[in-house]
């Protein structure tokens, strides 16, 4: 995530932000320009301070504190890019609901500004009701003993709003044995196997993937069951980014796709703040420089190359403050192929 500067008084700001804190305008974010704009309001009217002649619409979900964008196209429904997509919301009349639904949409506004950096088709279910890409905010109803899973099936993204409390999520970190649960990691996770449809399936790209990944047409109900009764073949470290990419090749390019998306957008924000190390050792590979733009890099290894050292270093942060590790994960050699399959089918999805 790049760092932002307020349009009035170029003031540091960042992604979350809806006010400056140093000239007190209101900001919005403009997607389609990827930069954050001060809002100056006349009645109902916003403008730029350096250009009243063009109106400003702040998303229709800014005034309930859920979103901070701009609508830029007019569209009808008042909503940004990223909300227009949303089906259901939870209960706001609840106020833990309406906190957590604030937590989820912040995270879904950093998905949506690595899917809009790479340039990735974004279809609504409005203009594709059976495929397009949309989000159910759902919590589990105690009384009807209901329980919300959290998943994807046909472009629909149920999230639980559970996984937006702290406190709820980590247990569900410890009792899965995951060393890494994050909103964020979701939303890249499920959005993930939207893509597998929409560049892997409906492309005519499954030779090259079970090429990579194995052959998906294995059955999914079965190979989940067989995961979470057995756990992960002995050895999935050599092979796998995580044990649940283990289970079947849907959750390996999901896994994986999570993942590459991960490290895209973390070089980005270490590119931002100009992060460097130079460690006091003679290995050479612990030196990080992230002088590129990792949107527009030109393969999987440059990403990792950079993204070894730098976790190599937070990790070693983390230890000094008694915290987990940043990222605890192995990028073997099969895991740097489907990197690389993934790096490949993203960067041709614009062009196809």
């Amino acid at each position: 995530m790049r760092l932002f500067h307020c349009s009035n008084c170029a003031n540091v700001v960042h992604f979350d932000n809806d006010g400056c804190v140093s000239c007190g305008l209101r900001l919005g974010y403009r997607p389609g320009r990827f930069d954050m704009i001060a809002l100056q309001q006349d009645g109902d009217a916003f403008f730029e301070p350096s250009d009243r002649q063009t109106p400003l619409k702040p998303c229709a979900n800014t005034g309930i504190g859920a979103c901070n964008w701009l609508v830029e196209d007019e569209h009808p429904s008042g909503f940004c890019m990223a909300c227009r997509h949303n089906l259901t919301i939870p209960d706001l009349s609840t106020p833990e609901n309406s906190e957590n639904w604030q937590r989820i949409e912040l995270a879904k506004r950093h998905l949506f500004y690595s899917l809009m950096r790479f340039g990735l088709p974004l279809v609504t279910r409005i203009e594709d009701p059976e495929n397009g890409l949309g989000f159910e905010f759902l919590a589990d109803d105690s009384s009807a003993g209901s329980t919300v899973m959290t998943g994807h099936a046909n472009g629909l993204i149920t999230l639980n709003v559970a996984e937006a409390s702290d406190a709820e999520r980590e247990a569900r970190r410890v009792s899965l044995g995951e060393s890494f649960r994050t909103l964020v990691g979701h939303f890249r996770h499920e959005v993930g196997h939207y893509y597998w449809d929409r560049l892997v399936r409906d492309r005519g790209n499954q030779e090259t993937f079970r090429a990579v990944f194995g052959d998906e047409s294995q059955d999914y109900g079965v190979a989940l069951q067989h995961h979470y009764a057995e756990g992960p073949a002995p050895g999935w470290e050599q092979s796998f980014v995580s044990a649940y990419a283990a289970s079947h090749p849907w959750e390996d390019f999901a896994e994986t796709w999570a993942h590459y998306f991960h490290i895209v957008d973390a070089l980005d924000t270490a590119d931002a703040f100009g992060l460097r190390t130079r460690p006091e050792t003679d290995a050479p590979e612990l030196a990080l420089t992230t002088t590129f733009d990792s949107y527009r890099a030109v393969d999987a290894r440059v990403l990792v190359d950079a993204w070894v050292p730098l976790t190599i270093a937070i990790n070693s942060i983390n230890r000094s403050m008694g915290q987990r590790d940043l990222y605890p994960f192995v990028l073997s050699a099969p895991v740097m192929g489907k990197l690389q399959y993934i790096h490949e089918l993203i960067h041709a999805a614009p062009a196809a």
